[in-house]
């Protein structure tokens, strides 16, 4: 099958990851693509600098943010579908990868449905690009063999089974999920991982003003509270956490209240 980045077929779609955040980090494909497209559909979390290797696009923000989205899912998928019969290349621009919790597949789904053609670029999701730059192996011979992503803002979060998704020799890395951070603590205890489960938060990975932080899972909730955590942030829960670079904040903490005393 001919790729769609063929420059002689017009009218189509393109999904792009946008990768964790440095455009370094963007693929060769993704880079092809973006100088291709007349118009540009991106997500609010897109780095500038990976926006400005389109200059030649038309660009449309569809920012999401909790609770308050620019345009409804099935706007966009409209949106895309409109530009696309003008005969436009469509770069639909999405942080991380498109089929990692980016609605990827919906909007594959809408293009398809319209008989447009369609093609995806995958990116690297924000767990692999937070986890790398911390040092944290999500698999490990010795102490992982599973890693499972979940997401964290899910309606429903307490009816959701995740037993047997985080604990010994398994790694669970929870997007979106800062503003649940207690009841997803909870909710983990409640399903059998021990408080002491080792657990760390990556905060603005591959950007300015990245951190990374650990403590145990019985301390979650506050750790996010004390150190103002924002969005985005990818907490990562198992004991793999144990070998990264992450700053042990419970730690910190502890010789704090000693030297206090």
């Amino acid at each position: 099958m001919a790729s769609l980045l063929d420059p002689s077929a017009r009218g189509r779609v393109i999904l792009v990851g946008a990768g964790p955040g440095d455009p370094g980090l963007l693929t060769v494909r993704a880079v092809e693509a973006l100088r291709q497209a007349d118009v540009l559909v991106h997500d609010g979390l897109v780095d500038s600098r990976v926006l400005d290797l389109a200059p030649q696009a038309h660009r449309i923000s569809v920012a999401k943010q909790r609770a308050r989205h620019t345009l409804s899912q099935d706007a966009i998928n409209a949106l895309i579908v409109a530009h696309v019969k003008t005969g436009a290349i469509v770069v639909r621009l999405k942080g991380g990868d498109p089929f990692i919790f980016g609605r990827g597949g919906e909007e594959v789904e809408a293009v398809r449905a319209a008989g447009l053609p369609v093609e995806v670029v995958p990116g690297v999701s924000a767990a692999l690009g937070a986890a790398a730059e911390a040092m944290l192996p999500l698999t490990h011979r010795d102490w992982s063999s599973a890693v499972s992503f979940v997401a964290g803002q899910c309606k429903g979060l307490s009816d959701q089974d995740w037993s047997g998704l985080a604990g010994k020799g398994r790694t669970l890395v929870i997007y979106m999920g800062v503003a649940n951070c207690p009841a997803i603590a909870d909710k983990l205890m409640a399903d059998g991982v021990a408080p002491d489960m080792p657990v760390a938060v990556l905060e603005r990975a591959t950007l300015e003003g990245h951190r990374a932080i650990r403590t145990l899972l019985a301390d979650l909730g506050d750790l996010v509270e004390r150190e103002k955590v924002k969005s985005p942030a990818i907490i990562v829960v198992g004991e793999v956490v144990r070998l990264s670079d992450a700053e042990d904040k419970l730690v910190q903490w502890a010789r704090m209240a000693e030297a206090a005393q």
